[in-house]
């Protein structure tokens, strides 16, 4: 049972729900200015979607070119939605 609650993919998912926390923590606060806070959340889905890329699409053991080609892919997609962003 002990092996089953400590695995690798708990860690992650975890760390998965803790991400989704943060981000609607800092949907609600009223402190910050609609672009950080935008900018802020959309670091954090660029965070996790790459968790759930490598884990649980099983990347991580994929070949060189296909972890490169899907991080490269994040970078770019979180680059053009925070210019987006930026622009309005």
């Amino acid at each position: 049972m002990k092996t089953i609650i400590f695995t690798r993919i708990t860690a992650v998912w975890l760390i998965l729900v803790a991400a989704t926390l943060l981000s609607w923590g800092i949907d609600q606060g009223q402190s910050q200015t609609f672009q950080f806070g935008g900018a802020a959340i959309l670091a954090i889905a660029l965070i996790k979607v790459r968790f759930v890329i490598q884990e649980f699409m099983e990347v991580r053991t994929a070949p060189f070119i296909l972890k490169a080609a899907t991080d490269i892919w994040c970078v770019a997609v979180f680059i053009l939605l925070t210019a987006l962003l930026l622009q309005s």
